[in-house]
């Protein structure tokens, strides 16, 4: 299983172990006649109180996981994108500034070899040929 994902699930678990729990707790709390000991209310069971008080907290276990999940997902796309240095080319990877060979060799285990591209090497080439025209006399 990808690590990402299982840390998404992992988190979101939590959520709503949490979220389960204060619902038991408010029915534990009905069943238990809590209010009747604290507030001297009538011993009995309020299936009005206890059924509003677990939609309210679905709706906001909802909106909670909703958020969550959109957060998380962007996170994740965050993260899938490589730090190049802007100056010398180096790429981050966990802590670490590697050069392009040693980033791919380390990552990938893929050996790394030396190429130019065909828009460099027109620019190259033509500007080494400029320069043989400028140094020839005459």
């Amino acid at each position: 299983m990808n690590p990402k994902k299982k840390s998404s699930d992992s988190i979101l678990m939590k959520e709503a172990v949490g979220f389960s729990l204060i619902i038991f707790l408010a029915w534990a709390a009905e069943i238990a006649e809590v209010p009747h000991f604290f507030f001297g209310e009538v011993p009995q069971f309020n299936w009005t109180r206890v059924l509003f008080r677990t939609g309210v907290v679905l709706v906001i276990w909802l909106w909670v996981h909703l958020s969550t999940r959109k957060l998380l997902a962007r996170l994740h796309y965050l993260e899938e994108f490589l730090l190049v240095c802007g100056w010398c080319r180096r790429v981050g990877h966990e802590g670490q500034w590697l050069t392009t060979e040693e980033y791919f060799g380390s990552k990938f285990a893929t050996e790394t070899s030396h190429g130019i591209c065909p828009d460099c090497a027109r620019q190259q080439f033509g500007a080494a040929r400029r320069a043989e025209r400028v140094d020839r006399p005459g």
